[in-house]
């Protein structure tokens, strides 16, 4: 069976419009995510591309060349989960956004990736959505293939990310359940408040520093992610 089957089964088996069933099965998934190759995804040819790249964005004049947007090929898409890569020219950026009340496995095919993630502080009382709000860093550095699957969860393991293509690269996601606005999993961009705001907090008698503060934002016109075309091996449903 292809790896990519056996991937797209057990996450019919353990992904459901709740989550993960339990952490036993999300760590099924983890492993057989972990065996996805560039190969599987009909993806070789652009992962061989990215071994081999040493270039740069900048033109022989110094100029910045104008990149190709970003790419997402769709796998597949139920209310339990939702499967996808996203194929990222050097340079690209994907801005911080978040993933309300939703588990996210994610695998590094090819390339290198620079990935800042964050995740709320919970401070008493009521928060206003519209203001900027506390978070603690949970990862700021770079990742390069092959590497493990990493999974963030609804409320830690830096549920808001953001990132940042250092060489061509991809990164397939898996996420359960998916984005459904109308079931309040709507995507927010955020990004760091320009205003003069603690850097430490001090919540029930316990200090936490190095806070940053996020606040809502819409991405600039220039991010643009446009719908590709899945060339692996076709997903029995």
């Amino acid at each position: 069976m292809p790896a990519i089957q056996k991937l797209y089964n057990a996450c019919k088996a353990s992904l459901s419009p709740d989550g993960p069933v339990s952490e036993e099965a999300l760590e099924r998934i983890r492993a057989l995510l972990d065996k996805i190759k560039p190969s599987d995804v009909g993806l070789e040819q652009e992962a061989q591309l990215a071994r081999g790249w040493t270039g740069s964005v900048h033109g022989r004049n110094g100029s910045l060349q104008s990149l190709p947007p970003i790419r997402y090929l769709h796998l597949h898409e139920c209310e339990s989960f939702s499967m996808g890569i996203f194929c990222m020219p050097p340079s690209s950026i994907i801005p911080l956004h978040n993933h309300p009340g939703m588990t996210v496995l994610s695998k590094l095919l090819y390339g290198t990736l620079h990935v800042r993630s964050f995740d709320w502080i919970d401070v008493p009382g009521p928060s206003d959505e519209s203001q900027a709000r506390p978070a603690k860093v949970v990862k700021n550095g770079e990742m390069k293939a092959p590497c493990e699957p990493t999974i963030l969860y609804p409320s830690s393991g830096g549920n808001i990310h953001s990132f940042k293509a250092v060489t061509p690269c991809a990164i397939f996601d898996i996420l359960s359940p998916p984005y459904s606005p109308r079931d309040g999993r709507d995507c927010t961009y955020f990004r760091k408040s320009p205003r003069d705001l603690p850097g430490t907090l001090d919540i029930g008698g316990e200090t936490i520093s190095e806070v940053t503060w996020l606040e809502e934002f819409q991405p600039p016109d220039g991010f643009v992610i446009r719908r590709g075309q899945y060339k692996g091996r076709v997903i029995k449903t």
